[in-house]
């Protein structure tokens, strides 16, 4: 086969496998969102406020047919079934106000969802990793958001707080880092040959620092997961805290080293 064919059918099939994983993660993420609860509520909030302009519609033309009535425009009879109608449909406007108000309330308890970035691309060595931080995150969000009821624990507020904001720190210094191993994945793949080999070895220093973090981002969620558990223990918090601190720690020192390559890198 020619070498100048066989190359391009390479490329193609490089180029079709890459698009193949960006439509399957569009997709992902569209089921997701339309699947994500603070969504299926805007929908329902969005329906009831339809269903009740309909009804205040039509509750503004029993007022005006009931007018005519009183004024003797129209037979008393009508007036008879516009009164009827009239009270018909008012209950059911407020039956719908306030499954509406019931749907706003739980839609201002439910966090707003995050933006998320789109993920590496599948054959960057940082995809894994954060696929794994996005599961951990989405558990993590709904650990606390048990822990931090009153009806279900006994884990002090402060502690909660204090553990998600450590998560988002930390989540975002793993990003940084991440993207850090994308750019030198880059440098890598355009370097001549010979010039790569320093590269190779900083993916390699990236990945290690990305999945020591995403490991450090996971203990915390597993000690929020042990502390729902055993919430009735005498001191529920102090597993949370301990992790909590580590992680901290760990961001840390993430964020130094995001910081020190950036000045190391002329190009920065």
């Amino acid at each position: 086969m020619d070498p100048r064919r066989k190359a391009a059918g390479e490329i193609v099939q490089f180029v079709g496998g890459q698009l193949q994983g960006q439509v399957a993660d569009q997709v992902r993420r569209k089921v997701a969102a339309w699947n994500d609860p603070r969504a299926k509520l805007d929908r329902r909030h969005r329906r009831s406020g339809r269903v009740l302009t309909f009804w205040l519609i039509v509750l503004a033309l029993l007022a005006a047919l009931g007018t005519l009535a009183v004024a003797g425009v129209v037979a008393p009879e009508i007036g008879i079934g516009v009164a009827l109608g009239f009270a018909g449909t008012s209950v059911l406007a407020v039956r719908t106000g306030l499954r509406r108000r019931e749907i706003d309330r739980a839609r201002q308890q439910l966090a707003v969802a995050p933006v998320r970035a789109p993920l590496p691309a599948r054959a960057s060595a940082a995809r894994q990793p954060m696929e794994r931080l996005e599961e951990a995150e989405d558990t993590l969000r709904e650990l606390l958001r048990q822990l931090d009821s009153a009806a279900l624990t006994s884990v002090p507020a402060e502690s909660v707080e204090q553990a998600r904001l450590t998560g988002g720190e930390a989540s975002g210094a793993i990003r940084a880092v991440s993207h850090q191993l994308q750019a030198v994945e880059r440098a890598r793949d355009t370097a001549p040959p010979l010039d790569r080999g320093p590269l190779v070895d900083g993916v390699r220093r990236l990945r290690e620092q990305l999945d020591e973090g995403v490991e450090g981002y996971c203990g915390l969620v597993a000690a929020a997961g042990r502390v729902l558990a055993e919430s009735t223990a005498a001191h529920p918090g102090q597993v949370l805290g301990e992790a909590t601190d580590h992680l901290a720690g760990l961001a840390a020192g993430l964020r130094e080293l995001s910081s020190w390559t950036r000045t190391a890198d002329p190009e920065s």
